[in-house]
């Protein structure tokens, strides 16, 4: 069941009872407005105001000994990959939980693992992919993208940039810092709802206008942009198809649900396999309005080191599979 059907329930009588747009481009782009903003917004405040809760009680120290004092080198990486697999977010969904993370002072490179995988590798590759590319593809393609995941966080955590943060999402109140300011005395439970309401919205309302933003420009490529204008491009089986795809896929916003059709129409007309799957990877994992949200919680350098490290992976992807997948 989807949780956010009454969302597009919303956004349907909205679209064509209320405003009563019949033209189908625009109906299709404000539909899929009004559906994405309510979804991330809610998304933002729920998760928040639960990583509000984490964070009082569970000062950054503590969270970071337990990430850092780990018994095999890349566990936590894989543990945040892991956790991306089994929340079925787009790019755009997963940036408040990736926030979240960060704010509660999770190491950055182990949030980028979450990042990239949330979107990479989830429900579609694990369910639909069998029935279209067969069991070996399934298999071979989530193993590398969980792979591609941890890879990224590392190289990320490696160059210890964890400096470009935007260090309003550091700024958090936590249980010792609320009874210093309570002098001494316990909080009550209506005071400490308060302390995580007013915490979460903060975050919440620093990144909801660029929610707006991202999801705009998404809604307007979502209606009016055919979905099949790149197999011109990507037809020809050149080396330089897979970065081409890179760069195609990223101005689009779709989650993988929604293009698998399009990547299977694609290599049923020719359009090698790896090509194909770079094109699906970039749009649901380096999406413009998606980048356009995650740059409120950092500098150009962080941001053009995730656009960098990520687009290299999905070129692995596509070369993989172009030439040693059959």
């Amino acid at each position: 069941m989807d949780i956010f059907q009454p969302a597009q329930v919303f956004a349907d009588i909205v679209t064509y009872n209320w405003l009563g747009i019949t033209n189908e481009y625009w109906g299709d782009a404000i539909n899929f407005f009004i559906y994405d903003v309510i979804k991330i917004g809610l998304l933002l405040i729920v998760i928040n105001y639960v990583m509000a809760i984490t964070r009082y009680y569970f000062p950054v120290e503590k969270i970071r000994d337990i990430l850092t004092k780990r018994k095999w080198y890349g566990f936590d990486y894989l543990l945040a990959a892991l956790l991306g697999v089994i929340t079925p977010f787009c790019s755009c969904s997963s940036i408040p939980l990736f926030i979240g993370f960060v704010s509660a002072g999770i190491p950055l490179g182990v949030t980028f693992a979450f990042l990239i995988a949330s979107p990479l590798v989830n429900e579609a590759s694990l369910f639909i992919f069998p029935s279209i590319f067969g069991l070996k593809m399934t298999l071979v393609y989530n193993c590398i993208g969980i792979g591609i995941a941890m890879l990224a966080g590392m190289i990320i955590q490696r160059l210890k940039m964890d400096k470009h943060v935007n260090p309003d999402f550091l700024k958090f109140k936590t249980k010792k810092e609320a009874t210093i300011e309570n002098d001494g005395e316990k909080i009550a439970l209506k005071k400490r709802l308060i302390i995580w309401w007013k915490d979460g919205m903060h975050i919440s309302k620093s990144i909801f206008p660029y929610v707006l933003i991202g999801v705009g420009l998404g809604a307007i490529i979502h209606g009016f942009v055919p979905r099949d204008f790149v197999e011109t491009y990507l037809a020809i089986g050149k080396w330089w198809a897979v970065p081409m795809a890179v760069i195609l896929g990223m101005p689009l916003y779709a989650n993988s649900v929604s293009v698998i059709p399009v990547i299977e129409a694609m290599t049923g007309k020719g359009i090698p396999l790896g090509t194909s799957l770079a094109f699906m990877t970039a749009t649901v994992t380096l999406s413009i309005p998606g980048l356009l949200i995650l740059k409120k919680a950092m500098n150009w350098k962080l941001l053009s080191a995730f656009i960098v490290v990520t687009s290299l992976g999905i070129m692995i992807i596509g070369y993989f599979f172009n030439y040693f997948v059959f």
